[in-house]
Order: structure tokens, then sequence, then C-alpha cells
């Protein structure tokens, strides 16, 4: 057993690799948090109450420990506290970073200047200060646009502006965002975009993962899910790493880890962003390990701890998708269908991140997601089928008569969110219209006892449209009905209430949810529960 010390900034979800694989190695583990109920607290030997922000802090908690028991190592994974690892292991003489270099890639603003100042391609930039005229963007700077906080994760404060009008909005979102209230503005780069992640030593770059990123729902930046290896080609992926080791050389990054996001524009590449750390998303401790057979994380500790980082090789070429699973606004009363979806073959892990009661919205970044599955598999088809398939199956059921989803539901026109199916039969589109909303409101039974059906479309199976987890219409509509206990009826006289136009355009807005929403709503409240709604 090898007897070394680290201490661990974080103990969240993104660092529970690099907990697990110092413990089981015989290391003496510390972990740093401001929470103390971090997940990852309890595979730690000890806690160190300290927020991660606080440099000064945790300076002083870091010295603690090396003067009291000794200490070989300060690191971080999936978080944007490389500054801070730096800071510790510079007052503590530990391997690891420049401050400086650590700084300039984690702060967007000094990273822009950086390449720029390198001639490192990336977008055209302006950065705006606190107190600082915002229409200077729109002077130098042409649509489209991304705004951003200089320091911020998870792509929150972000968002693709097209017009002086959402410029506004954008800019002012950004600034909350911020901690610095610095919001950097650039020019918006189109096209396929890659997650990489590389241990650098001595200033050279070894390779471990490069990634498919999946980002949907504009004008926001939310990361549905990942695949490793990527698709792309050599030619693209040369142009790729030849633009990635020359920010990684501008920044200063020669010995420690280095996660990239590059944007190929069909015919060049740009930098998006890239940090002195381990990517988090689930690719460095997950994906990437399933795929290759490489425990990165653990490479990456041994450098950490002054050593030269080893078993680098790929001992397997499989695939390994992630992919994530959302919700429309309201409040959870269930999540149902985990263990259907860990059962789904080539799934890994089902990673649940909301339980009963805790409110969710529909994503405008990467926190906001409700969960996420990772398969591995050797072939890409049969990865990536597991991992959306299995999102498919988890269901998390909303608290009925909530004005956060009816509020989602009655914006139909005025929503930023795509509806979750288009009908495009023109027989189905013609029934919909013509149908009344309510066919019929019966008062025989009481209220959860109702008998609720629904008027069929003519040809419901013929509908190709998918929701924003890959489902197609018909079998969306099939799960409904098993979900809510729904009937198909003809004849009004069959059912206590029969719902029309109402339930399908609900359907149409917010997929499976909220079709099992209204159906839920009705049954305890009857339909005079639906009043503001739709």
């Amino acid at each position: 057993m090898d007897k070394r010390r680290i201490l661990v900034l974080g103990a969240g979800v993104m660092q529970i690799p690099a907990l697990r694989w110092a413990a089981e190695r015989g290391w003496y583990v510390y972990v740093a948090d401001g929470n103390p109920q971090a997940v990852g607290i309890p595979m730690a030997h000890s806690f160190l109450h300290v927020d991660l922000t606080d440099v000064d802090g945790m300076i002083a908690a870091a010295a603690e420990v090396r003067d009291r028991e000794g200490l070989d190592g300060v690191f971080t994974a999936g978080t944007d506290f490389s500054y801070t690892v730096a800071r510790v292991a510079e007052a503590l003489g530990l391997p690891g970073l420049s401050p400086k270099v650590a700084y300039r890639a984690s702060n967007k603003a000094e990273m822009r200047t950086v390449l720029r100042s390198h001639g490192v391609s990336s977008p055209n930039f302006v950065i705006l200060k606190n107190g600082e005229a915002e229409k200077q963007a729109l002077e130098r700077l042409n649509f489209p646009l991304v705004v951003k906080p200089v320091d911020n994760m998870g792509s929150r404060g972000i968002r693709r502006v097209d017009t002086p009008e959402e410029y506004r909005r954008a800019f002012e979102d950004a600034g909350k965002h911020s901690r610095s209230g610095t919001v950097i503005v650039e020019e918006y780069v189109p096209g396929m975009e890659f997650s990489i992640d590389a241990l650098v030593v001595n200033g050279e770059v070894t390779y471990t993962g490069i990634a498919d990123r999946h980002i949907f729902f504009p004008p926001y930046f939310v990361e549905m899910g990942h695949t490793i290896p990527t698709s792309a080609d050599n030619t693209v992926l040369e142009e790729v790493r030849k633009v990635f080791e020359a920010a990684v050389r501008a920044l200063g990054i020669d010995n420690g880890a280095a996660k990239g996001d590059v944007k190929w524009d069909g015919e060049k590449a740009f930098i998006g962003e890239v940090a002195a750390r381990l990517s988090g998303g689930y690719m460095s401790g997950w994906t990437y390990p399933y795929c290759s057979g490489v425990e990165l994380t653990g490479a990456a500790l041994q450098q950490a701890v002054g050593r030269r980082p080893e078993g680098l090789t790929p001992i397997r070429h499989w695939v390994s998708a992630e992919r994530a699973f959302i919700s429309i606004p309201g409040i959870v009363e269930a999540v149902e269908g985990i263990e259907e979806a860990k059962a789904v073959p080539g799934i890994r892990d089902v990673f649940i991140r909301i339980g009963p009661g805790d409110g969710v919205d529909f994503p405008t970044n990467n926190v906001e997601k409700c969960g996420n599955c990772i398969s591995a598999a050797p072939g890409r088809e049969r990865a990536v089928h597991a991992a959306e398939e299995a999102c498919r199956t988890i269901f998390v059921r909303l608290v009925p008569g909530n004005p956060k989803t009816m509020e989602f539901l009655h914006n139909l026109r005025t929503s930023r969110v795509r509806d979750a199916f288009e009908l495009q039969d023109p027989d189905n589109r013609v029934a919909v219209e013509k149908m009344p909303s309510i066919v019929r409101d019966g008062k025989s039974e009481k209220a959860g006892k109702k008998r609720i059906a629904v008027m069929p479309l003519p040809n419901v199976e013929v509908e190709s449209s998918r929701d924003w987890h890959g489902m197609t219409l018909p079998r969306a509509f099939r799960q409904v009905l098993e979900l809510s206990r729904l009937e198909l009826v003809e004849s009004a006289d069959d059912a206590d209430i029969i719902l029309g136009s109402l339930f399908w355009k609900v359907f149409l807005r917010g997929g499976v949810q909220a079709a099992v929403w209204i159906v839920d709503t009705v049954r305890t409240g009857g339909t005079g529960s639906l009043k503001g709604c739709c």
C-alpha cells in the first residue's frame, strides 16, 4: 500500500472517482467542501468544512493538515476551482500549476485575452466590466453573439442572442451569474463541438478522450450528453488537436490536466474554453474509463503527488454514451422507472439528481437537468441506444395542479421551448382542431375515482415526431395511457370525463409528462382545477 496523503477539493458526484481511487490504493484522503452533506464525504478519511471559494481559508486548513500529519498533493476534478488548487499547492510547496496559469484557465476573460495575444484561433470578443456600456459589444461584433459570465461553470448565465433586444436581456442575466460582475461577449461559432481530456507532462500532451458533445435548446447551451470516442474523421481531429495544443501552450499548462471545448465550423477549429483540470459531465471519471479501460482520474492523482502518470494506454476500444433526462416545470411527485432504466442492456450507471418535493424547470443550463444515464458497449449504435433508452424509461411525475406547470402549458406560443411533438399527418391536425376541448364533465364519481378518457386521433401510429428524449409520438401516447390509466373512447357515455383537444394540445406541448399531469390534475380536482391552464 502506498501511504500518500491527498487533499481533494470538492465532495460532489464529480469527485467520487478521485476519492474512490485514492482510498482503494491505501492513500489517506482529505476532502474539502462547503457543503457538510456532500455525497462524497463518507468516502474520505477526513472532512474539511471549507468553502472552495475561500482561498485563504483553504490554504490555512491544508497547512494545518500538512503540519500535523503531512500532505503530498492537492487535487480537483469537474469543478472550476483549479485556481484554489494552485494557490494551495504553491503555499505548501506541493506539485501543481502556478496560480497565474490556473487563473488564466478558469477566468474566461483572461483566457480569451491570452489566446488572442498568442494567435490561437478563438472567437472575436469584448470584455465588459461593471459600469461599462453594454453597447460596446454591438459596435465591435457581429450577430449572432454569445453572452457569458467570465467566472461561472455549467453554462449558467450563457445564451446566444440574435437581436439587440435579446442582447440587453442576456447581458443583464450574465452579469447576475458572474461573481466579479464581468461579462464576455463573443461572436457565435456554429458547427460540431468536442470535449477533450488530456494530461500534460513536461509540456507534452497525451490525449485521454475526445468526445462529441450534444448541445440542445437554443438560445441556451444545454449539453444533453456526449458520446466517446468522437465520430469525427481524422482530418477534422487533426485541426481540433492542433488548436487545442496551441491553447494549452499559450496558457502555460505544462504539467497537469487540461480540459477543452473545441468547435469545428466546417473549415476551421476554434477554442471554446480550456480548463486546467479534468472534465466534469461524467467524462473523465466514467465514460472514458468505460470505453478505454484507462483510470484517467488515477493517472491525474499520481501527477498531483509528483509522480509521472502511468497506465494511459487504452486496453479496449468500446463506445460509451452519457445522456441526460429533463423535465417540464413543476414540483416532483415521484421519479419512476429507475430500476427498469438500470436493467437496460449496456447501462452502467443511472444518476438521479431530483426527488419528491423538488422543484424542476425546463433546463437553461447544465445544472437544471434531472439526471443522467451512462452506457458502454463494443459498438456505437448499441451504446447510444442504451443510454437514450434508459432516459426514455425514467418518468418524472409532477404534482397535479401546480401553477408552474400550468403556466408552462398555458404559454404555448410565447415560451422559448419548442413543443415536444409536432403533428405531421394532415388528418390528425384537422381532428385536433375540430375536437371540443372537453367533451363531457360527468359528476357521478368522486374526485380520484372518475373514469377519464380521451378522444382518439385517426392516424396516431403514422406520426414520426420525436420528443426531447427521442421518444416517438406513438410510443409516448401508449406510455401516457399506461401511466395515467387513461381510456380511449368514442362515445360520451363511456366515461365521466372525456378530454378532447385540450389533452392533445397539452400532450404535443409537453410530452408524456404534460399529458399525465393533466389527467392527474383532472382526476384529483375535476376540470375546474384547470382554470387558467392551456
